[in-house]
């Protein structure tokens, strides 16, 4: 129980550490900030734009991981919300939805069969990770070359359930063997666990709890934009489910990325033109510094960017030549479903570096912009062609980049998360008044 209260101490105190740090080096006047922050509280969350449709979409936790991939790559979003199936007369939103899932969650459900494939590559990695002998063979046939169903018949669904339900292979210092694994498995990993059992199986229910990264904080309509976009910035939750009372069904769904596309339509009223005209430096941006940019070279494998991502909780990486340290281009977190729904584009897999991925996905998709090419902007931008460029280009990042004509390194990166919290600050006791106890549980989870 320490340990549980005290690893709360600390997500509390990194949320309170990150807020205070960037209201510390905002240059703006105190009034603008106050008036600022009032506007936001008295606006409802009802008068935010619905999402696009107007209805959200769901998955039930039954859907395989496979085909929710899909929908979430169809639908070009980046997460949803998962619904019991056995919960449809229930008035009770905490019945209805087990959580939210995300491509985040399943980077961290690929690199876990990954890890466990490293492990059963030898016999005492396997005992460490409490993986059967017979888990072992069989994942041990397919890295040394063997494929299909024979390949993976070994493997019980009760290890697999158990090393996914407890992170076992992780919790066993073995974190980092998923790109030594996918190395050795080659494209065939990825066939694997789309189209063998009992990966192909596997359902959103199963890992949604397991593999997130942010709990399920919904509001009501009559909720304050303040609160929402509190929670989109201090408290780290990437998007908001608004539920209203007695009515378990969604009514909206607020990202990030929403409110960032909000903040641009407010472009011609003088409360946005005054702040946006700033340069980024005047709000402290940006607030991550140059060494603590997390970076992949070209080089690197892929799956090692996408295992950085995981172990640092970040979205997105930016490519950098590993000679000059320039950006070369961006890998999201999103850019995990090629690798699932169109393996047979890396068939060199076990040679597959970044700059190999972003040149066929860009080949594949015909847009760079959205894809990898890198979107950047100098130290003497303004806040608001920062948010343009976010808004119109729908990406959760842009890197700052050096001065010097012929140099891009990356001396900082300016979040969604960042942006959002340079319009707010928070009233005292604000969080402990308006949200209460409940709140507080469910941000600790």
């Amino acid at each position: 129980m320490a340990t549980e209260q005290e690893s709360r101490m600390e997500k509390n105190e990194s949320f309170d550490s990150y807020f205070e740090m960037v209201q510390s080096r905002k240059k703006l006047p105190p009034s603008l900030q106050d008036s600022l922050t009032s506007s936001f509280a008295k606006i409802q969350v009802s008068s935010f734009p619905q999402v696009p449709g107007g209805k959200v979409i769901e998955i039930l936790a039954s859907t395989p991981v496979g085909d929710a991939v899909r929908i979430l790559s169809e639908s070009n979003i980046m997460s949803a919300p998962v619904i019991n199936p056995d919960s449809k007369d229930t008035l009770d939103w905490r019945k209805r939805y087990l959580g939210i899932l995300d491509y985040s969650a399943i980077i961290l459900w690929v690199l876990q069969n990954a890890e466990m494939a490293a492990a059963a590559l030898s016999a005492t990695s396997a005992a460490a990770a409490g993986v059967t002998t017979g888990a072992a063979g069989a994942l041990g046939a397919l890295a040394l070359g063997a494929t299909g169903p024979l390949a993976v018949a070994g493997l019980a669904a009760a290890a697999v359930g158990a090393a996914v339900a407890g992170g076992v292979v992780i919790d066993r210092g073995m974190g980092k063997d998923a790109p030594t694994a996918a190395d050795k498995l080659g494209e065939d990993f990825y066939k694997v666990i789309l189209h063998e059992e009992p990966f192909k199986s596997t359902t959103v229910g199963s890992i949604v709890k397991s593999y997130r990264w942010a709990p399920f904080v919904p509001v009501a309509p009559d909720s304050s934009m303040l609160s929402v976009m509190l929670l989109l910035s201090k408290y780290r939750l990437r998007n908001v489910p608004v539920i209203e009372t007695g009515n378990p069904s969604m009514k909206n769904f607020i990202t990030q990325s929403a409110v960032i596309q909000g903040l641009q339509r407010c472009k011609g009223r003088d409360w946005f033109d005054t702040i946006s005209a700033h340069p980024i430096t005047d709000l402290g941006l940006p607030f991550m510094s140059s060494d603590q940019v997390v970076c992949v070279q070209d080089n690197e494998l892929i799956l090692e960017a996408f295992a950085k991502m995981k172990d640092k909780q970040i979205g997105g990486l930016p490519v950098i030549d590993g000679a000059t340290r320039n950006i070369l281009g961006n890998i999201s977190i999103r850019d995990v479903r090629f690798l699932l729904l169109k393996p047979q584009l890396f068939s060199n897999f076990r040679e597959l570096t970044v700059k190999d991925f972003i040149t066929t996905v860009s080949a594949e998709t015909n847009d760079i912009w959205r894809t990898v090419a890198p979107i950047t902007c100098k130290h003497d931008a303004t806040l608001g062609s920062v948010i343009d460029t976010l808004a119109s280009r729908s990406v959760h990042r842009i890197y700052v980049v050096s001065s010097g004509e012929n140099s891009k390194a990356v001396i900082g990166v300016i979040t969604l998360r960042d942006v959002i919290s340079c319009f707010i600050h928070e009233p005292l006791k604000f969080f402990d008044n308006y949200f209460g106890f409940a709140a507080q549980e469910l941000l600790n989870q």
